[in-house]
């Protein structure tokens, strides 16, 4: 039965790399990617002084730098007190950090323009993978895994996890909103972010295994 879910995954996986690969094709050869021609309307018809793009304007703050920056060094020193090690310390700030030089890289290969540029909300630069996206998936992801360490409770577990994701939804979905990012920048940042979380989780748990063998 496990065998066939990490077959599953597999394939999803692959299709997944292949949908991305598809569309930084699409966007190197200076067109649209069909999902963004389909989702451009809305967003280029909210009125910017809107109840709706003015609820979206905040949450897009939630995933900038001078937020995450500060609430990294603040959970980086409750993790290392409730853990009493290092490494959460590491896996955590490293992988937010680490997150934040992938989408540059990629950023810098795939070259694509904002539908808009917004200073103000850290929009600036190139489009592809939304940074906001993946780096708040990589930085509140990771937060979820180690504070659900800590919890005991299954009900609790869940709220946190849940409240979390949501987060990441809509701190994702409000660059698109405010239309500083397509639609197809914030899906990849999501998948990408996704991805490097489980390769932190995974760096993790073969640390902590290594470092218990090693005190045993």
């Amino acid at each position: 039965m496990r065998s066939k879910k990490n077959y599953l995954l597999l394939v999803l996986l692959v299709a997944v790399v292949v949908m991305i690969g598809l569309w930084i094709t699409k966007i190197l050869n200076g067109t649209l990617p069909y999902m963004d021609q389909w989702t451009r309307d809305p967003v280029e018809g909210l009125a910017v002084d809107s109840q709706f793009y003015t609820v979206f304007r905040w949450i897009t703050e939630l995933g900038s730098s001078h937020f995450v920056i500060p609430l990294v060094v603040i959970m980086a020193v409750i993790l290392y007190w409730k853990y009493r090690t290092i490494l959460p310390v590491l896996v955590f700030a490293g992988g937010t950090w680490g997150a934040h030089v992938i989408n540059v890289w990629i950023k810098h290969v795939v070259q694509r323009e904002r539908p808009s540029i917004l200073v103000a909300a850290n929009a600036e630069g190139y489009s592809f993978p939304s940074g906001h996206a993946m780096i708040s998936m990589v930085c509140y992801g990771l937060l979820a895994y180690f504070i659900v360490q800590l919890v005991k409770k299954p009900k609790a577990k869940k709220l946190i996890q849940g409240g979390l994701a949501f987060l990441i939804l809509l701190i994702g979905i409000s660059r698109y909103v405010i239309n500083v990012h397509y639609l197809t920048d914030v899906m990849a940042g999501f998948i990408l972010g996704y991805l490097w979380v489980l390769v932190m989780i995974f760096l993790y748990e073969k640390l902590r295994h290594r470092r218990k063998k090693i005190q045993s």
